[in-house]
């Protein structure tokens, strides 16, 4: 038995080797990830460390929420009993990180448990992204199934020569904390949402983790954001891959209010310096803002953050913000199609059976942002988001055919269509389309990993189902959806032990789960796949 070093904190003894808490004959185990979050903590005892500086050091490399880390920390308190008001053990230092106020000190040695048994992984996971995409319901009509499928793989085959091709990196942000990360992400997508809107350019996103994925577009625009009190300080490049040139640069330093002007003043800019294809009118038709009120546009993002997180605690705090960004702005077609997103997840997240007067009010708040603004692609994803919670799949595959025919670039739209595929029993056509989302945008968060885990599932693949379910639960270990799929993946690779520790999981995430309840607002329509998930669970104890 394998000999290890243990550590003190305040009344426990830690054992990283076992992923265990020791104290008094009490003995609880941890996931491995809290556990690194805790060392690193006790590394720095009685210091506060940065969120961005943990997300660093526990998932190196690896794209993850900041949900993933939350998670860690209310795990630690649960498993440490600390109270979050009057802490003993983890404080929270607002907007800067976390700080561990217990004494810790080097033990001597004991014994370690044997590592639980975990199937190696011998394939490398597909790069991640971001997306949001649940859906399924009555089967669609044969002769119709095909013509949706076609008719998006047929925007992506089109002759390369055709387009200029561009990378927007994700936008570094420069702050303290993760408190401006989600204004960094914003403006970076938005800029990639304004340049998709011009004919003759294709958007291919990339991740900043791995670069290398930007290498088949031949220009590369990256940046970093900045905000101090009243200030906003944007750097921003132009670089042609091909030469390694840099085509232009620039530095903004503005008063914070004017960043709606800069974004148009970086969007005009690309272009003119682009070179080639983009026409005279074409450079003057940059895509109008969503909004001209910047307090209405910071709520929507912190509210874009926060549906993503996809817990109800979070799902109704993002309801605030974008209740806030329509206060401030009723126009505000974007802020409605997140309001109604969040009556569809509160569907999912609450499930009651039967009709469910929160996927009505989810419709009406949909069709509301179609009618301000029409001309978004992300309004139609929301309508098809929306649709697909209530299993009305012909007319949420619509909606997602016209988003594509906006923005023929948007990895959601064809992620969201994937996981349609899935649900109603059509788990091949759903793998190309997730696919297709992963080359568009392999810089995201857990969801892409979930669809395409729970495709191979169903297609009976459950080495490569496994391989990117364990992706999806690296990035969001709080998902109730990926544990579950997770769970039936490893009794498929007979591996029971595992599938029975993560069923102990779910219990943790909700004590009162029935799995009958679970799938009754779930939109898993295809009684072969419904049957094969319970069966697979049903061997897991759930």
């Amino acid at each position: 038995m394998e000999r290890v070093v243990r550590l003190e904190i305040g009344q426990w003894w830690a054992d990283r080797t076992a992923n265990e808490l020791r104290r008094a004959g009490k003995t609880v185990r941890i996931e491995p990830k809290a556990m690194d979050v805790l060392m690193v903590l006790a590394a720095r005892a009685g210091q506060v460390v940065g969120r961005e500086e943990l997300l660093a050091a526990v998932w190196p490399g690896v794209v993850v929420g900041d949900e993933a880390l939350t998670q860690c920390i209310i795990k630690l308190r649960r498993a440490l009993g600390d109270d979050l008001r009057s802490p003993t053990y983890i404080e929270t230092i607002s907007k800067r990180g976390y700080r561990l106020i217990a004494p810790v000190r080097q033990g001597g040695e004991l014994a370690a448990a044997p590592a639980r048994r975990r199937l190696p992984l011998r394939a490398l996971a597909a790069v991640a992204l971001f997306a949001l995409a649940a859906a399924a319901g009555y089967a669609i009509h044969q002769a119709a199934r095909p013509v949706a499928a076609r008719s998006t793989l047929e925007v992506m085959s089109e002759t390369p020569a055709a387009y200029l091709t561009l990378t927007v990196l994700p936008f570094e942000s420069m702050g303290d904390g993760g408190e401006q990360a989600y204004l960094a992400r914003g403006i970076s997508n938005d800029l990639m949402t304004d340049l998709s809107r011009l004919p003759g350019l294709r958007l291919i996103a990339a991740s900043r983790t791995a670069p290398d994925s930007a290498a088949k577009a031949r220009y590369l625009v990256s940046g970093s954001v900045q905000h101090e009190p009243g200030t906003l300080r944007i750097n921003i490049r132009l670089i042609d891959t091909a030469s390694n040139q840099q085509l232009w640069s620039e530095r903004y330093e503005r008063p914070y209010g004017d960043l709606f002007k800069v974004q148009d003043e970086i969007t005009r800019k690309l272009t003119e310096v682009l070179p080639g294809k983009l026409t005279d009118a074409v450079r003057q038709r940059r895509a109008k803002p969503y909004t001209r009120s910047l307090e209405a546009y910071d709520d929507f993002l912190r509210g874009q953050a926060l549906f993503l997180v996809r817990r109800s605690e979070d799902n109704e705090e993002a309801r605030g913000y974008y209740r806030k960004a329509l206060a401030l702005d009723p126009n505000f077609a974007r802020a409605y199609a997140g309001l109604a997103m969040t009556y569809a997840m509160d569907y999912r997240l609450r499930p009651t059976g039967g009709s469910s007067p929160a996927l009505a009010r989810a419709s009406e708040l949909a069709e509301t942002a179609r009618q301000i603004d029409p001309g978004i692609a992300e309004v139609y994803w929301a309508l098809a988001f929306v649709d697909a919670q209530g299993r009305r799949h012909r007319q949420a595959i619509d909606s997602l055919q016209k988003a594509i025919k906006l923005n023929p670039s948007y990895a959601d739209a064809y992620a969201l269509m994937g996981g349609i595929y899935t649900y109603i029993g059509q788990p091949a056509k759903s793998i190309p389309l997730l696919r297709t989302a992963m080359r568009l945008n392999p810089d995201g968060g857990h969801l892409y990993f979930l669809l395409l885990g729970r495709a191979y599932l169903f297609e009976d693949d459950a080495e490569q189902a496994l391989i990117n379910l364990r992706q999806a639960s690296l990035r969001n270990a709080a998902d109730l959806e990926t544990r579950l799929y997770l769970a039936a993946a490893l009794i498929a690779t007979e591996d029971r032990p595992d599938a029975e520790w993560e069923a102990d999981q779910i219990r943790t995430l909700d004590p009162g789960f029935e799995l009958h309840r679970w799938l009754e607002s779930y939109p898993l329509t295809s009684a072969r796949e419904s049957e094969s998930l319970q069966r697979l669970l049903a061997q897991a104890g759930l």
